[in-house]
């Protein structure tokens, strides 16, 4: 599955340069006033792993694909976005297909640069965007009651899922995320989620948006974040947006003296990719042929016959077995010759699940 990923927060916060700094490479206009970004900005960016180069070295073919990332940035979120205020809400069904949610809190000071209040209060601030975000799943599903009701009137099958709308509705209505809903293994509720795309049932990574001295441990806007993050069992990620849309022209060995300079562990995009796929809990495997190395991201768990049915679907309908390498064996042998007169390719069968880092090669019947 390709990870996609909407970026949300207050207007003004650093959301379009944290954009830019996560695409690398200037595309969403930054200017210091609210609503900025008009129109929501996509970008679709190469997912970084440098396992993939590795193998293509050793497989000596011409091609390395990576797996893509999809970013989306909307306009910010203000009090009252759901009943027409701002821009924001007019643009949040753009990030109802994303995988997980990016929410940018700013997380420093500086009175050359507008906030929507007086001074930046991260708890706050994340609280104003939280309940838009509740409010749009709120609007969104009274929608599909009103359609279910009148469904319910001529086929009484619909009343079980009418009856768990209502009760997630009322849910909502306490300004209550999706992802709080008691009944998450009901599987009326998972299919009503997955036809709704609800925004608050994604997980939600806070990037914590510093300037160039607030890496520190001292820096109470972040750690607000982190309590908030805490609290929801959410991920959080500090970056400085600004700093890191200066290194868009470095080379990879400046990037890192730079980062290590202003305090920095490592960049914005390594830590969102990072944290978003500890969120889904996805993981990559390889395939190989005459052309190409190329990653495959699938959720953990995920069975041979799934994880080729990702490639296409008459690979999972025909499948017959699966020749599995981890990519450290490879590594250590160094080509699928001396892997197999070692004896460690495996075969592998329906039941298998997937590990990260299997170099796979499929059997199917057309």
């Amino acid at each position: 599955m390709s990870l996609s990923i909407g970026i949300v927060g207050l207007p003004n916060v650093g959301k379009s340069t944290t954009f830019n700094a996560l695409c690398g490479v200037q595309q969403a206009q930054v200017a210091n006033f609210p609503f900025t970004t008009i129109h929501p900005n996509r970008a679709v960016v190469p997912l970084p792993d440098p396992r993939v180069e590795k193998l293509q070295e050793l497989v000596l073919v011409p091609n390395a694909i990576h797996t893509t990332i999809e970013f989306v940035d909307i306009a910010g979120l203000v009090h009252g976005a759901s009943k027409g205020e701002g821009l924001g809400n007019q643009f949040l069904d753009q990030i109802r297909n994303t995988n997980a949610i990016v929410h940018v809190v700013r997380c420093f000071d500086d009175p050359n640069v507008v906030h929507i209040s007086d001074h930046p209060d991260p708890r706050n601030d994340i609280e104003i965007v939280s309940i838009e975000l509740v409010l749009s799943d709120l609007q969104h599903l009274e929608r599909k009651i009103e359609r279910l009701g009148s469904a319910a009137k001529g086929d009484k099958k619909i009343l079980p899922v009418l009856a768990l709308a209502e009760e997630i509705q009322r849910h909502l209505q306490q300004g209550k995320p999706i992802s709080s809903f008691p009944d998450q293994e009901n599987a009326i509720f998972q299919n009503l989620a997955a036809e709704m795309r609800f925004l608050t049932s994604k997980p939600v990574i806070y990037a914590a948006n510093v300037d160039e001295t607030g890496f520190g441990d001292d820096n109470t806007y972040v750690v607000a974040v982190e309590q908030v993050a805490a609290e929801q069992n959410a991920e959080v990620v500090v970056l400085s947006a600004r700093l890191e849309e200066e290194m868009l022209d470095m080379s990879e060995a400046e990037k890192q003296e730079f980062m290590e300079l202003a305090g920095a562990e490592c960049c914005g995009l390594e830590q969102v990719i990072q944290k978003g796929f500890e969120a889904l809990d996805l993981i990559s495997f390889f395939t190989k042929n005459e052309n190409e190395v190329r990653a495959w991201n699938v959720p953990r768990g995920t069975t041979a016959p799934r994880a080729a049915g990702g490639i296409h679907t008459d690979f999972e309908r025909g499948f017959i077995r699966a020749e599995v390498i981890p990519y450290e064996t490879y590594i250590r042998y160094g080509s699928d010759a001396a892997v197999k007169a070692a004896g460690q390719m495996r075969l592998e069968g329906k039941e298998y699940v997937v590990q990260d880092g299997d170099v796979i090669f499929f059997r199917f019947n057309v």
